[in-house]
C-alpha cells in the first residue's frame, strides 16, 4: 500500500509538470516555414535565375522577421540547400504541433509575360491554371526514393487522384483561406512592385499532409524577367519577406491573441491631427472601459498603435467614430468598437477594414484583462 501511495504521489507530480510545462508553452505561436525544392531539385529555372535558391532566400528572411518577436517560434523544414520528401516537409510542421504551415514557391510560365503572386490552400479545383500549378509542384514526389509506395500509387500528373484523400482539409480550410488572405493583402500593399493574384485552391500534396491550416505561396513568376529580376534581388526578397512576416503576425494576433511586440510597425490613419496647446476646447480622451463583472467578456477592434498621441476625433481615423485608446509605456494603442458579441466584433473588423484598416485584428478582455480571442470565444 504505501509503494502505491508512492507511485501515485510520483504519478500526480508528473502530470502536475507536464501540464504546467503545456501552460508555460501555450502562449508561444509555432509556424512552420517551408522553402520548396532543394539540392539536386532546383525547381523552375530561367536566366540563372533558380527557385530553390530564391525560395530558400526568402524563407530565411520571413524566419529573421518572425523570431524578433519573443511569442514566435519558427520551425524550419530547411535551412541549406538539401532535398527534403514532400511527406516529410509536412510531418516536421505535424511534429512540431505547428499553428500554422507556410510553403513558399516560385512561379513560372511558359508566357514570360505572365506576372504576379497567387497564394494557394488546400482544395480540389477544375481550374485549368491551378491544376497545372499543382501538378508542377506535385511532380517532385518523382524524384523521391519509393514514392510510389509512400505516396500509394499517386500519380502527380493527375491530381484529381486526390479526390479521396480530401477530408482533412474541411477542418482547416477557413483558418487557411483566411491566412492566405493576409498574405495576398499585404502583397496588395506593395503597389507596383508586384501584381498579386488572390487566393485559390488546388490539390498540393504538399499541403495536403500537414494537419493545420497550411498555405503555399507563389512569390512570384521566376520566367518573367523583370519579375524575376526582382525575386532574385535582395530587395526584392526582402519585400516580399516582409509582407508574408507581416501577414502571419496579423493572423496570429486574430486567432491566438496579441502582444506589444507585435504592434511596433502598425500606425493610424496616414491622414493625423495633431492636438495642440493652441486648441481652446478641451477633450478627455476616452480611454479602455471594460465591465467589472468578471464574467463578461469584451471584444474590440484594434486598429493601429503609435508612438504619437491622436486626438479621438473620426477624421483621425478614417470616419470610424466610436474609437478609444490605451497606453503602454511610449505606445498608444487606437482600438474601434466594443462588444460581448463575438459575431459582433467580426462585423466591426469587416468594418474597420472596409475603412482601409487591413492589418486591423480583434483583441478581447475579460474583467479588464485581455486575453486571447480563442479564450474569449470558449
Amino acid at each position: 500500500m504505501r509503494e502505491l501511495k508512492i507511485t501515485l504521489t510520483k504519478l500526480s507530480f508528473l502530470m502536475l509538470f507536464v501540464c504546467s510545462s503545456a501552460f508555460g508553452q501555450s502562449n508561444v505561436f509555432i509556424v512552420a516555414l517551408d522553402a520548396g525544392h532543394g539540392d539536386h531539385d532546383f525547381g523552375a529555372v530561367y536566366s540563372g535565375r533558380v527557385e530553390k535558391n530564391i525560395n530558400l532566400a526568402i524563407v530565411l528572411k520571413v524566419g529573421k522577421i518572425l523570431e524578433q518577436n519573443p511569442h514566435v517560434e519558427v520551425i524550419y523544414t530547411r535551412k541549406t540547400d538539401v532535398f527534403i520528401d514532400l511527406v516529410e516537409r509536412a510531418n516536421i510542421a505535424n511534429r512540431a504541433d505547428a499553428n500554422i504551415f507556410v510553403s513558399i514557391h516560385c512561379n513560372a510560365n511558359k508566357n514570360t509575360a505572365a506576372d504576379g503572386t497567387e497564394t494557394y490552400v488546400m482544395g480540389m479545383s477544375k481550374v485549368a491554371s491551378n491544376l497545372e500549378a499543382a501538378k508542377k509542384e506535385n511532380a517532385v514526389i518523382s524524384l523521391e526514393k519509393d514514392f510510389k509506395q509512400k505516396y500509394e500509387g499517386f500519380d502527380p500528373n493527375s491530381p484529381e487522384t486526390m479526390l479521396g484523400m480530401t477530408l482533412m482539409q474541411e477542418e482547416y480550410l477557413d483558418n487557411s483561406i483566411s491566412l492566405a488572405s493576409k498574405i495576398e493583402e499585404r502583397f496588395a500593399d506593395l503597389g507596383k512592385k508586384i501584381r498579386h493574384g488572390g487566393v485559390k485552391q488546388a490539390p498540393f500534396m504538399v499541403l495536403h499532409k500537414a494537419y493545420m491550416p497550411r498555405v503555399l505561396v507563389e512569390t512570384g513568376f521566376i520566367s518573367n524577367p523583370t519579375e524575376g529580376d526582382a525575386l532574385n534581388s535582395e530587395d526584392g526578397q526582402n519585400d516580399i519577406a516582409k509582407a508574408i512576416a507581416d501577414a502571419i503576425i496579423s493572423y496570429k494576433r486574430e486567432y491566438f491573441g496579441a502582444d506589444t511586440t507585435d504592434v511596433i510597425s502598425e500606425r493610424p490613419s496616414q491622414k493625423i491631427i495633431e492636438k495642440t496647446e493652441s486648441d481652446t476646447t478641451p477633450t478627455t480622451p476616452k480611454t479602455e472601459v471594460i465591465s467589472n463583472d468578471s464574467k463578461a467578456v469584451i471584444f474590440k477592434v484594434q486598429l493601429s498603435a503609435s508612438k504619437k498621441k491622436v486626438e479621438l476625433v473620426a477624421s483621425n481615423f478614417k470616419g470610424l467614430k466610436d474609437v478609444s485608446m490605451s497606453s503602454e509605456g511610449k505606445l498608444y494603442k487606437y482600438m474601434y468598437g466594443e462588444t460581448a458579441n463575438y459575431e459582433e466584433a467580426k462585423k466591426l473588423l469587416q468594418e474597420a477594414k472596409s475603412k482601409g484598416y487591413n492589418s486591423a485584428y480583434l483583441i478581447a478582455f475579460k474583467n479588464g484583462e485581455m486575453i486571447s480571442v480563442q479564450d474569449a470565444i470558449k
